[in-house]
C-alpha cells in the first residue's frame, strides 16, 4: 500500500485506489495474513484522503473476508485471497438433501470469484439474532431462512435491506425484502387437487406436522382442502406407529416416513394400496424407495439458481418458485 498507487489524476475512485493498493501489497508479499494495517487516520492523514474514503476501502475488503477488524485492536489481514469479489452469508434452517442441492446450485451459478459460507440456526431464534448480528458487515450479501420464527424482522432489519434476500418461507413482515419463496398452502392445494384420481379411495387423511419447524401454509393447504371435500382428517405432531387400512399420511418429515414405511412391513400392510403416503420435498431417494413415493416438491436447484440471478443482477423483487405433484406407486 503505497503513495503511488492514489495519484489525483485518475478517473478511479479515490477509495478503490486504496483497495487495489492494499491489494497489492498483499499479492506481492509486503502484507500477509495476521499483519496490522494503519488506523484509520493514519491512512487519512497520509494520502489526504476522508475519513468516509478509508472507512469505505475497509469495508469493502472486510465484507470481502480480506480484512477483518478486532475492537480495541484495529484493522488486520484476514486472508491472502484476493480472488474473492464477493461474500455471501447463508443461513438456513437445517441441512437436508434438499437443502444442500440449493446451496450447491446458488453457489455454483454465482461464480468462482463468489465465497459463500452457510451457517444454521436450527429454528432456535437465539442462534438466528446470534449468527446475523455476529456477522453483520462482514458480507457483499445475506441469504436467510426465517422458517417460522417469529419477529425475524426485527433482526434483519438491522442489516442493508438491499443486500437482504430471503429463502423459502416469506411472511407479511419480509415485505420489504427480495425472496424467492415458496406458496405453500397453494402448493399443497393444487398438489392435492392433481392427485384426487388417486386419493378418492382413501377414508381418513393423516397429516403429520410439527408447528414448531415447518411451514404452516401447509397446515393450511391442508385444512383448506380437506374441509371444502367434507373429508374426515386430523392433524398429528408425528407418526402414532400403527397404521389403518384405507389411511392416506401427508408426510413433512423423513423420519415420519420412514417409520410409515417399516410399519407397512410389519403389519403387512401394502403402501399404495392399503394406505397412501404423500411426501413433502423430493429427493433422489424417494423415486427408488418402496417402488416409489409420490410428492409435493418445489425444484430446489432452480430457486438456487434464481436467487443467484437476483444478486448478480441487483434485482429487488419477490419470486414464488413453483411446485408441482410428482407421481409415484405410494398412491
Amino acid at each position: 500500500m503505497t503513495a503511488k498507487k492514489l495519484i489525483d489524476s485518475s478517473a478511479q475512485p479515490k477509495y478503490k485506489q486504496l483497495i487495489q493498493g492494499i491489494e497489492d501489497a498483499i499479492q506481492n508479499g509486503d502484507l500477509k495474513q495476521g499483519d496490522k494495517l494503519p488506523s484509520l487516520n493514519a491512512v487519512k492523514m497520509r494520502y489526504q484522503l476522508s475519513r468516509d474514503t478509508v472507512l469505505m476501502a475497509f469495508n469493502q475488503l472486510k465484507s470481502r473476508g480480506i480484512i477483518e477488524s478486532i475492537v480495541g485492536k484495529g484493522y488486520y489481514v484476514k486472508s491472502e485471497n484476493i480472488d474473492v469479489k464477493k461474500r455471501v452469508f447463508v443461513l438456513f434452517d437445517e441441512l437436508n438433501a434438499f437443502k444442500e442441492d440449493l446451496y450447491n446450485a446458488l453457489k455454483g451459478s454465482l461464480g468462482a470469484d463468489t465465497q459463500v459460507d452457510i451457517f444454521f440456526h436450527h429454528f432456535n431464534y437465539q442462534v438466528f439474532k446470534d449468527l446475523i448480528l455476529d456477522n453483520q458487515n462482514s458480507y457483499n450479501y445475506y441469504v436467510i431462512m426465517p422458517a417460522n420464527l417469529d419477529n425475524t424482522a426485527v433482526v434483519m432489519d438491522r442489516l442493508p435491506s438491499e443486500k437482504v434476500f430471503i429463502l423459502d418461507q416469506c411472511h407479511e413482515e419480509h415485505q420489504h425484502f427480495a425472496a424467492v419463496y415458496q406458496n405453500f398452502k397453494k402448493d399443497v392445494e393444487t398438489g392435492l387437487q392433481q392427485a384426487e384420481i388417486h386419493t378418492s379411495k382413501y377414508k381418513e387423511w393423516i397429516l403429520l406436522f410439527d408447528d414448531t419447524r415447518q411451514p404452516k401454509g401447509i397446515k393450511e393447504g391442508f385444512e383448506s382442502y380437506c374441509s371444502q371435500r367434507k373429508l374426515n382428517y386430523s392433524i398429528q405432531a408425528k407418526f402414532e406407529g400403527i397404521l389403518q387400512i384405507s389411511e392416506l399420511y401427508i408426510v413433512l418429515d423423513d423420519r415420519d416416513l420412514i417409520a410409515i414405511l417399516k410399519s407397512g412391513i410389519e403389519q403387512q400392510i401394502v403402501i399404495g394400496e392399503d394406505v397412501g403416503v404423500i411426501s413433502y420435498n423430493d429427493t433422489p431417494l424417494k423415486e427408488i424407495v418402496n417402488r416409489g413415493i409420490t410428492t409435493i416438491s418445489t425444484d430446489f436447484s432452480v430457486m438456487g439458481e434464481r436467487l443467484a440471478h437476483m444478486i448478480l443482477t441487483k434485482k429487488r423483487e419477490q419470486v414464488e418458485n413453483p411446485s408441482r405433484l410428482i407421481l409415484r406407486q405410494s398412491l
